[in-house]
């Protein structure tokens, strides 16, 4: 078994008030110190409330070391890209009340905060591949699944599938924002794919092992790894530029929704999703059924509900007729 190249290293390292320090730390494999390798980062923890990653950081990890000699190249790990917001369970950067996500590409002669991003992007520009990894918030559980801006679909779709994933959600360009960390990295050559999958504050087992599955076989993919890797599963594409491929379940009033459908449900046009009821009544105030025929892929997890919340996404039968499902 050839030796194990692995190191625990500062990415950015800030003195705070109070005698703290902010760290941002990533943990990389590598198969050779001296020749030029290949290089993938998995990326998690941008939102504190976020948890789905943490695993899939550990089991990469786990496997990794596994198996050493099927390593042929660099892994990068960053489980933590807002420490603070996981030490707290924040979604946004503590104190700041400022979501990470929303200030990429940051400036080096900017505040804290803009600097942290430039120093992200910095650190992951020139990778081959960066897989940048969510949860959905507390509200709702996601399908597993990879969300791309239609501007380049043409470059990461095809690497997508090779990904492990439920599905493949390709976005209009008008509903991506241009200051997220993937944004950032695509619009500087570096591919990145970003996956959302499971629920806020929560890990799903099943998830994580889904995706490690595929991160092991994009690995493979690059010349990353040698060893075997799993099957992988055939994504849904759905091509949403238009918005007219996915039903969108909204709250037509206040109250406790009660859910009748898992994620992954194939329901029927008129069909019972589930209801919104008065506890203290006892009333049904509303009866929530499929607009149209297809698969849900989003379901509310969180019951409370206002008039307009999310409370569920279907995938329109057209979607998964055209790739056979």
């Amino acid at each position: 078994m050839k030796e194990l190249l692995e190191s625990i290293e500062d990415v950015v390292r800030l003195s705070l008030p109070v005698d703290e320090r902010f760290v941002i730390t990533k943990h990389r494999f590598m198969a050779d110190r001296k020749k030029r390798q290949k290089r993938i980062c998995i990326v998690t923890g941008i939102h504190g409330d976020e948890l789905e990653g943490q695993y899939v950081c550990y089991e990469l990890s786990r496997r990794i070391r596994e198996q050493v000699d099927s390593l042929n190249g660099i892994v990068d790990i960053y489980p933590a890209m807002n420490p603070f917001g996981i030490d707290s369970i924040t979604r946004g950067i503590p104190a700041f009340d400022l979501d990470m996500n929303r200030i990429f590409p940051g400036n080096l002669d900017g505040d804290m905060n803009e600097y942290l991003a430039y120093k992200i992007i910095e650190e992951l520009e020139g990778a081959d591949l960066v897989i940048d990894i969510h949860a959905s918030n507390i509200f709702l559980t996601e399908v597993p699944q990879i969300r791309i801006n239609e501007l380049n679909a043409d470059v990461l779709v095809p690497i997508a599938k090779k990904a492990n994933m439920d599905l493949i959600w390709v976005h209009g360009a008008s509903t991506v924002l241009e200051s997220t960390l993937a944004y950032s990295l695509n619009s500087k050559g570096t591919k990145t794919l970003v996956v959302e999958m499971g629920v806020g504050m929560r890990i799903t087992e099943e998830y994580g092992n889904q995706l490690t599955d595929g991160i092991f076989s994009l690995m493979s993919e690059l010349g990353i790894w040698t060893g075997e890797v799993p099957e992988i599963r055939n994504a849904i594409v759905a091509y949403d530029a238009d918005g007219e491929d996915v039903c969108y379940l909204n709250a037509p009033c206040s109250g406790i929704y009660m859910k009748e459908k898992d994620h992954g449900s194939r329901v029927k046009k008129g069909e019972s999703v589930g209801k919104i009821i008065n506890p203290l009544s006892g009333a049904v105030l509303a009866e929530i059924t499929a607009p149209e025929k297809g698969m849900i892929f989003t379901v509310r997890e969180y019951p409370v509900v206002e008039e307009g919340s999310l409370m569920g996404r279907i995938l329109k039968e057209k979607v998964l007729l055209e790739n056979q499902v």
